[in-house]
C-alpha cells in the first residue's frame, strides 16, 4: 500500500495543474491561450466563445452560426415545468437568484431539455454500428432509418427526438435549423440520419409524429463535432438564459402566486390509499 506521505509533491514544490482555459497573472488573465482583455473582450462572441471553450478549437463562422441557432432553439418554451419551477422557487426565496436558476436547471431531463442528449447519443449509436460506409443519398438514410426504427419499435422503445407535446403538426424549429446547417454546409450524418427518420418512421408506427426541436439540436451539435457527453450541457446552457428571462419577466408581471394559489385553494383532502 502506498504511503500517502509519498504521493504529497517534495516539499517547497507545488503540483501542476496545466489548462488550456483561464489563467491569470498580476498583470494579465489569458484564455484559450489568448489575451482575455485584448483579444476576446469586445471580438468574441458569447455564442463562439461557449464552442470554443467546450471544443478546445475557434469555430467557423458557420459552425459559430449553427451553435448559436441552437442555442436560440433552446432558450425558452414557454411555461414549462422548468420555467414555472423557477417562478415558484424565487416566490419562496426571492434573496436567492441562483436558487431559482439551479431548480429551473435541475428539471432538465429526459422529458425536457435532455431529450438534445439523448437524440444525439442515440443517432451516434446507430451511425457507428451501421456496417460499411455511409448512405450518400435520401434512398440509403430511408433504408437506415427504417431499419433503426423498426429495431426500436420491436424494443418497445421510444425514438429520441420523435414526437411533441405541442407542436402536433410540426416543430417549426426543426426545418429552420435543417436549412441553417445545409446553408452552411453542416449537414453531416447525424441530421441526415434524423431527417430520414423523419420520413419513414410512419411506415413503422402506423402515424405521423413531429421531428422535435430538442432532437434536430442534438443532431446539429453532434454534426458539430462536440463531446456527446456535454450535449446536455448546452442545452442548459442555452435554458439558463431563458430562465433569466422568466424571472425578469416574474419582476414585473409576477404569476407564481397565482400558480401557487391555484394548487392550494384547489386541493381537497382524501383518505390516503396503500400503495
Amino acid at each position: 500500500m502506498t504511503d500517502p506521505a509519498e504521493a504529497r509533491p517534495p516539499h517547497g514544490r507545488c503540483p501542476d495543474y496545466p489548462t488550456a482555459l483561464g489563467a491569470s497573472t498580476p498583470e494579465a488573465i489569458t484564455l484559450l491561450g489568448h489575451d482575455l482583455a485584448d483579444d476576446i473582450m469586445g471580438t468574441v462572441g458569447f455564442g463562439e466563445l461557449a464552442f470554443w471553450l467546450a471544443a478546445q478549437r475557434r469555430p467557423t463562422k458557420g459552425e459559430t452560426r449553427v451553435f448559436e441557432a441552437v442555442l436560440a432553439a433552446l432558450a425558452d418554451h414557454g411555461f414549462t415545468p422548468t420555467a414555472i419551477v423557477t417562478r415558484l422557487t424565487y416566490l419562496s426565496a426571492p434573496d436567492s437568484v441562483q436558487g431559482a436558476l439551479a431548480a429551473g436547471l435541475l428539471g432538465g431531463g429526459s422529458r425536457f431539455l435532455g431529450v438534445t442528449e439523448d437524440c444525439g447519443r442515440f443517432l451516434h449509436e446507430v451511425l457507428e454500428s451501421a456496417r460499411g460506409p455511409l448512405p450518400d443519398d435520401d434512398a440509403g438514410w430511408d433504408a437506415l432509418a427504417l431499419t433503426t426504427v423498426r429495431a426500436r419499435r420491436a424494443a418497445g422503445a421510444f425514438v429520441p427526438g420523435l414526437g411533441h407535446h405541442v407542436h402536433k403538426q410540426g416543430d417549426p424549429r426543426t426545418p429552420r435549423l435543417l436549412r441553417i446547417a445545409a446553408e452552411e454546409q453542416l449537414y453531416g450524418p447525424h441530421l441526415s440520419l434524423f431527417a430520414a427518420i423523419g420520413r419513414v418512421h410512419p411506415q413503422v408506427l402506423g402515424k405521423t409524429l413531429p421531428l422535435n426541436g430538442a432532437g434536430v439540436c442534438g443532431a446539429a451539435l453532434a454534426d458539430l463535432g462536440l463531446p456527446l457527453e456535454l450535449l446536455r450541457g448546452f442545452a442548459l446552457l442555452a435554458r439558463t438564459a431563458g430562465l433569466i428571462g422568466q424571472l425578469a419577466e416574474e419582476l414585473h408581471r409576477p404569476v407564481a402566486n397565482d400558480i401557487f394559489l391555484s394548487v392550494d385553494r384547489a386541493n381537497r383532502s382524501v383518505a390516503p390509499e396503500p400503495h
